[in-house]
């Protein structure tokens, strides 16, 4: 359960900061594939969040076998 809400909370913190990103950095002319949009920076920026919490949640070690 601890790790869903890692991922959750990763993934809210990224989308939240994916728009902060369009609304006060985003390209104006539209040539911008990323950032000039709203919604294609906020998915962008929840699937970076989401990755990054992946990689701090638990049970993501690597078990060694003994042989």
């Amino acid at each position: 359960m601890r790790r869903w809400m890692i991922w959750g909370v990763g993934l809210v913190i990224g989308a939240a900061g994916g728009y902060l990103y369009w609304y006060y950095v985003g390209c104006t002319s539209g040539s911008c594939a990323i950032t000039s949009s709203p919604v294609n920076s906020t998915m962008y920026g929840g699937v970076v969040g989401l990755l990054l919490a992946k990689s701090f949640s638990p049970n993501n070690t690597i078990k060694e076998d003994d042989q």
